[in-house]
């Protein structure tokens, strides 16, 4: 990696940060679940793969061998490694639930309902509670965590065959319309299409009009359908769900719509109004996906539908919330109206789980980040445009990277900075207090850090009073390249 870059020319850290995380990690890491397991012993293999980040990490950023990892871990936006091991190990412990019911790895578990007649001879359900207890392995990490979760999944179904699909058997009684987001007339174009729509619905006794929306409040989602038909009072529907996603709830509620709509034998056509298309989209999707269940059950009723009628069609339109579309408005302001705290304990969606464990580790680095002293007592702690204390991300490139990881020279710079391994007078009075460590504009007895920043004559390109801020702390830096470098430029 030496050879690519280094911290004055070659890639730059944003490349770097790619190059590690998009092909390196993922060979390191890759095989981890047989070792990696509840009550393993990890003290040689995660001290292995820390010496490992740490190299890569030193690499991106121009940092020296000495700063804190846990800074320098944060800088570049790369979480803890014992943490990504059980972020992924989860995420492996979560796909037992995507295998069909008769996978070898199913016969395996300890699961009464999937088991079949006689159970596997290897399998944990043969074992004595002492030997269950004796074992530990990453097997035994999935079957204490498969009921956790309650099935979504049906890859075996044959709705979701090749020729048996319903946008194979049906082609011409579907259809999409997208929102176009190319300007702002685009939103007025919008509002006169669905306006056309619901008024000539209104006058037809073969036309349904369902207009859905969903929200999610303290893990609890609202799921709400209004149903338009012509000569009728407005059905409205409302269901409350625990532990789902937004996605989920908004498909569950296209579900209860749809479902309500097949049950007229008058109606026709159904016209389902929607600001989540992509989710709609998800019904007529043969990939394994975390919806398949309840899709499933919506080709059922739709197939039964299109076969009482050669002309029976469904149209899915999207109508997005900011359009402000007076029908979708009333059912989207319904969905914002309840409140509601779960009391009991309840059984987890699997995008949810999936989604709560990884909430759940980043939270337990930003926490441990904050509280310990990991990332070194000398850490410069910045603030954003809102003056909130920056804090660690895992995604997009990290909080501190995004606004200097285009350059290298100023990356390494700014990383000394913020670890406070700068070779200014401080550095040297710390680590060679023989040599020289008074600032040369004569005025401070100790070149430190905060003087450079905010006091030194030396530096004045740049006198705005907030060098507390991200921007303006890396615009110092570029208006004075002879700030925190190694020579006089």
């Amino acid at each position: 990696m030496k050879i690519l870059s280094n911290s004055t020319r070659g890639l730059n850290p944003h490349q770097k940060h790619l190059l590690y995380r998009s092909c390196a990690l993922l060979i390191v890491l890759y095989s981890s679940q047989p070792w990696f397991y509840s009550k393993a012993p990890l003290p040689y293999p995660l001290n292995s793969l820390g010496k490992l980040q740490r190299r890569a990490v030193t690499w991106i950023l121009g940092a020296f061998k000495i700063s804190s990892l846990y800074s320098i871990e944060a800088i570049v936006g790369f979480i803890p490694i014992h943490l990504h091991l059980q972020k992924l190990s989860g995420r492996s412990q979560l796909r037992a639930h995507t295998l069909s019911d008769n996978h070898i790895i199913r016969s395996l578990m300890d699961n009464k309902p999937y088991s079949p007649s006689s159970p596997y001879a290897l399998s944990l359900e043969s074992l004595t509670k002492r030997q269950h207890g004796l074992l530990k392995s990453h097997m035994v990490d999935i079957d204490n965590r498969f009921n956790e979760v309650f099935p979504v999944f049906n890859p075996t179904n044959p709705k979701f065959h090749p020729s048996n699909r319903i946008v194979d058997l049906f082609p011409n009684h579907l259809s999409f319309y997208l929102f176009s987001r190319s300007s702002d007339r685009s939103f007025k174009s919008c509002i006169q299409q669905l306006d056309a729509l619901a008024i000539e619905s209104s006058f037809s006794l073969s036309d349904t009009l369902v207009i859905t929306d969903a929200s999610v409040k303290n893990n609890v989602a609202s799921s709400i359908v209004h149903i338009h038909v012509f000569n009728k009072p407005v059905v409205k529907t409302l269901h409350h769900a625990i532990n789902v996603n937004s996605s989920e709830a908004e498909f569950f509620a296209i579900r209860c719509g749809i479902n309500h709509a097949v049950l007229s034998q008058e109606t026709s056509k159904i016209i389902v109004v929607t600001d989540s298309i992509h989710v709609a989209k998800k019904i007529f999707d043969p990939s394994s996906h975390m919806l398949q269940k309840q899709a499933a059950s919506i080709l059922s009723e739709l197939r039964e539908f299109f076969n009482r009628c050669p002309t029976n069609t469904i149209k899915f339109w999207e109508c997005p919330s900011k359009s402000n579309w007076h029908l979708h408005k009333a059912v989207d302001t319904n969905t914002k109206l309840f409140n509601l705290t779960p009391l009991l304990l309840n059984k987890l969606s699997w995008d949810f789980s999936k989604k709560l464990e990884s909430n759940n580790i980043i939270n337990n680095w930003k926490m441990t980040f904050q509280v310990s002293d990991l990332k070194g007592r000398n850490f410069l702690e910045l603030v954003d445009n809102d003056n909130n204390t920056l804090e660690p991300i895992y995604c997009k490139g990290g909080t501190w990277l995004q606004f200097f990881g285009y350059s290298n020279t100023l990356c390494a710079r700014a990383t000394r900075v913020i670890t406070n391994h700068a070779l200014i007078g401080e550095y040297h009075l710390r680590f060679f207090p023989n040599e020289e460590f008074s600032c040369l504009c004569g005025l401070y007895p100790i070149e430190t850090r905060w003087h450079i920043l905010h006091e030194c004559r030396r530096f004045n390109e740049y006198w705005n009073p907030r060098r507390d801020s991200i921007a303006h702390f890396t615009q110092f830096l570029e208006r004075n390249l002879r700030a925190f470098a190694f020579m006089s430029i």
